[in-house]
């Protein structure tokens, strides 16, 4: 009725079983922590390459700003006003 050697048998290939599903895991852990990883470092270069984009478009608005104060107040000035109407409408 209750045979030793086919139990044993049986936890034996259920150990097996476990061991291999534990290995696959560990293998998808490590396979997704990679990708996370290069998408990371993708993601840090984009915005070092924005920051640096950013800045050299501030650095023009600055001269083009100091080449032509009384042109730019002016257009500040204009934009305030279009915004002004704009939101006095809503």
């Amino acid at each position: 009725m209750f045979d030793s050697n086919r139990m044993s048998e049986e936890l034996q290939a259920l150990k097996v079983d476990v061991t291999r599903l534990l290995s696959t895991g560990e293998e998808i852990f490590d396979s997704s922590k990679d990708r996370a990883e290069a998408l990371a470092d993708q993601i840090r270069a984009a915005l070092t390459e924005l920051g640096e984009t950013v800045e050299e478009e501030q650095e023009q608005l600055q001269g083009l700003i100091a080449e032509r104060p009384i042109t730019s107040l002016a257009s500040s000035f204009a934009l305030g006003v279009v915004v002004g109407f704009m939101l006095r409408r809503h």
